[in-house]
């Protein structure tokens, strides 16, 4: 660990980073990472929102990737995961009691950090959980951000048993009898990580091993399965954005990325939702799995041309500053 970040040979952590911490209005402590793009030049500041159990160290190389774009990064872990402070004596399980809130640590992250300290103009880029909890958060983002760009939103789950719907009453019923702490599935993480063969997430078998090390060498980040909390929560976040009341107050241009491959979140799901919105685009990348920005360079390079198409656009390009 070096200056509040967690290294590995195959993972460095980049030259201009730094390490800060947040505490959250209940006391929670909130891990989260600055990267100014290199000296001259600057195009704004993208605020990144990763998925369920994943980290700062995790994105790495996609923040190299918008440095080097003249973007600077805000990236912080979620509370329950990666360096942030844990919810529950057992850390293995993933758990909040409501997305809500993940939308006012996330206000909190606006208001203390990026609006008095982050030169605009201001973007979102999201994965999975993250684009689900920055859909929810929508509201207070209006007028704080100019554009998102959400990879695979966790709005559905491939291959359920039961519908959302029916997950979501049968996890509220446990909630409310007192079982929301324990393991909707899953478990805590095995001593052997699985092989590359049964992941769903990518088809790059070289990010995958980097993923696989950092998490090997730095269980601290790691999670086991979600709580019944967890994904009844998720459910609840799930509904709210897809009420027509909210799809019609959404106002923030948002480009949706699906994976064409995607076996965790249903395709289908995320590209119905953003033909439903009125300031929504929607790209779809052919054999991508779940996890995009740690797929293969072919699928990879798709998703950071549409960024670049979308972000910064036409109404942010004239906010590009070169410094002397």
């Amino acid at each position: 660990m070096a200056d509040g970040f967690f290294d590995i040979p195959e993972n460095p952590r980049p030259d201009n980073g730094s390490c800060h911490f947040l505490v959250a209005k209940d006391g929670v402590r909130l891990r989260y990472g600055r990267f100014g793009p290199p000296p001259g030049v600057h195009r704004g500041t993208v605020v990144i929102l990763s998925g369920r159990n994943e980290s700062i160290e995790k994105y790495f190389e996609t923040i190299r990737d918008l440095n080097r774009r003249g973007l600077a990064c805000i990236k912080m872990d979620w509370r329950g995961q990666g360096g942030s402070g844990r919810l529950l004596r057992d850390g293995e399980r993933g758990h909040v009691r409501s997305f809500e809130e993940y939308v006012q640590d996330l206000d909190q992250l606006f208001t203390e950090v990026v609006l008095p300290d982050c030169r605009g103009p201001h973007f979102i880029l999201a994965h999975s959980t993250g684009a689900l909890i920055a859909l929810l958060a929508a509201p207070i983002l209006t007028n704080r951000v100019r554009r998102m760009v959400l990879l695979a939103p966790f709005l559905s789950v491939v291959g359920l048993p039961l519908g959302m719907k029916d997950i979501s009453r049968l996890t509220s019923a446990l909630y409310w009898l007192g079982f929301g702490r324990i393991y909707a599935y899953g478990g805590p993480r095995p001593a052997e990580l699985p092989p590359f063969e049964a992941n769903k997430l990518t088809s790059d078998p070289r990010r995958y091993a980097r993923n696989m090390a950092l998490t090997r060498t730095f269980r601290e980040l790691g999670l086991g399965g979600p709580t019944v909390a967890w994904v009844r929560a998720a459910c609840i976040a799930s509904r709210k954005v897809s009420t027509l009341a909210f799809r019609e107050s959404f106002r923030i241009p948002t480009l949706f990325i699906a994976a064409g491959a995607d076996e965790v979140v249903l395709r289908q799901a995320v590209e119905d939702y953003a033909r439903s919105l009125r300031t929504g685009r929607l790209v779809t990348i052919d054999g991508a799995r779940h996890e995009i920005l740690q797929e293969a360079d072919l699928y990879r390079e798709q998703a950071l041309a549409a960024f670049d198409a979308f972000v910064p656009g036409s109404n942010a390009d004239r906010y590009a500053v070169t410094e002397a």
